[in-house]
């Protein structure tokens, strides 16, 4: 795909006009900022075109296969080189990264209330605070999963993890990505992945912003194998959406923030870092929209594993078990019949981390809200609560869509640890547990 786009149309330094995007997953992509900033027929010119540098960015090794082999070329203002200056240790605040062992590993389900937003200026650097860790960072196994608050744009300040890829998951307001690949508006409902090493600032267009936040160590994000499902349904490629290339050229002070090795460091530069004129292949950040994933289920009778809501997964050395699978639970038509609808009582040798973006999940129908989340580690039980019990087995069984939902899941092959913020935080409910109290004895041998 080669996408010519003057800069008029983009949104520039110079103006606030929406930006475009590019649709399918993991095409390569080409787009220029400028005429003839793309090189034609080769990827390293002597010389390229505005004075240009050509830079590559592999987000796999050089010799990974074909179908997961990930790098884009682009041609920059200043070489990445220019933003390496001399960086110092810097507090990485509430950011955690595996393996982190500041808490005793617990042997107990667990439930957070949502985090409250902030009095004051903070950051999406500032903002980032971590509920669990999994795996080693420094083998690319595993995941940290993350909560932020933001109330302050980032202002000539940047960043780029070299640990992991980051998943945002929008759970209140918007947010503006500015990356090196061009721009990304994003809202409630909707995802950002931001790859390993690309540079970019977060900004808020419209007032506080909180949601989740998904760290992975590992492979990175690609859509699931259908298998028997077939060619449709579930996330499709087109509707994911990478940005055009737009650029910054000011030169103006600004800070480089890194992530590696688990600590932040920063640096100072005289010119702001979103430099890249043109770029093409297939190492992009994109965003999707959860709305749009098109639900499988069963419409005879019982109940098929969530796994057949998952919209990415990264993927482990074994095939079928994923380093991550990020899963949904979205609007959607219950009609199995003589069949207990939400999800059944359950052990997973998978650990899963649980948000609510919005609505009502039918498992749990209170104590569960937006902005919360919990934790069922490996081989830890869980399923409905008494009401939800209830409700399900003695409802009439006709068709019903759950509307207005939206809940999501983290789940990984690795036991997650909570840190010790997740462990302190005012937010943890104590009684979590409590909610199964109500499921008493109900057999009887003398009654079929």
């Amino acid at each position: 795909m080669n996408v010519n786009t003057s800069p008029d149309q983009l949104h520039r330094a110079s103006g606030q006009v929406t930006p475009d995007y590019m649709s399918g997953f993991g095409n390569s992509f080409e787009t220029e900022a400028l005429p003839g900033a793309l090189p034609i027929g080769r990827n390293s010119p002597q010389r390229c075109a505005y004075g240009l540098y050509a830079e590559q960015l592999s987000g796999s090794p050089f010799t990974a296969p074909r179908g997961s082999n990930e790098r884009s070329w682009l041609y920059r203002i200043r070489p990445s080189v220019k933003h390496s200056g001399r960086f110092t240790k810097v507090d990485a605040g509430l950011w955690r990264t595996a393996p982190c062992h500041e808490q005793e590993i617990t042997v107990q389900q667990l439930r957070w209330d949502p985090m409250p937003m902030p009095s004051g200026e903070v950051t999406f650097l500032q903002g980032v605070h971590t509920m669990t860790t999994a795996g080693d960072a420094a083998t690319q196994a595993g995941m940290a999963t993350h909560v932020y608050v933001i109330t302050k744009s980032m202002v000539d300040q940047h960043f780029y993890d070299a640990d992991g890829e980051l998943m945002f998951v929008l759970q209140q307001g918007r947010l503006k990505f500015v990356t090196e690949f061009g721009r990304i508006d994003a809202e409630p409902g909707e995802i950002v992945v931001i790859p390993r090493g690309v540079k970019f600032r977060v900004e808020i267009p419209a007032g506080p912003a909180r949601g989740y936040l998904c760290e992975n160590y590992g492979g990175a994000f690609t859509l699931p194998e259908r298998g028997p499902i077939g060619a449709n349904c579930l996330a499709n490629a087109r509707d994911f959406l990478t940005p055009v290339a737009s650029y910054e050229d000011k030169d103006t002070p600004t800070e480089l923030y890194v992530k590696w090795g688990g600590a932040l460091f920063k640096t100072e530069l005289a010119h702001s870092p979103i430099d890249v004129v043109a770029w093409h292949g297939n190492y992009a950040p994109y965003k999707y929209d959860l709305r749009t994933f098109s639900p499988v289920g069963a419409i005879g009778f019982d109940h098929p594993d969530p796994s057949i809501f998952t919209v990415l997964t990264s993927p482990s050395e074994t095939a079928g078990t994923a380093n991550i699978d990020f899963v949904i639970f979205p609007e959607r038509w219950m009609v199995a019949d003589n069949t207990f609808r939400p999800p059944w009582y359950h052990m997973n040798i998978m650990s899963e981390f649980m948000g609510l973006i919005y609505g009502v999940y039918d498992a749990k129908p209170q104590g569960f809200v937006p902005g919360g989340m919990s934790l069922h580690n490996c081989m830890l039980p869980h399923g409905p609560d008494r009401e939800a019990f209830d409700h399900a087995s003695n409802g009439e069984l006709k068709p019903v869509k759950l509307t207005g939902t939206m809940a999501f899941m983290f789940e990984t092959r690795f036991p997650q640890r909570i840190t010790k913020h997740a462990a302190e935080s005012g937010t943890l409910q104590p009684d979590y547990a409590d909610c199964w109290n109500g499921l008493e004895k109900r057999f009887d041998p003398n009654r079929p």
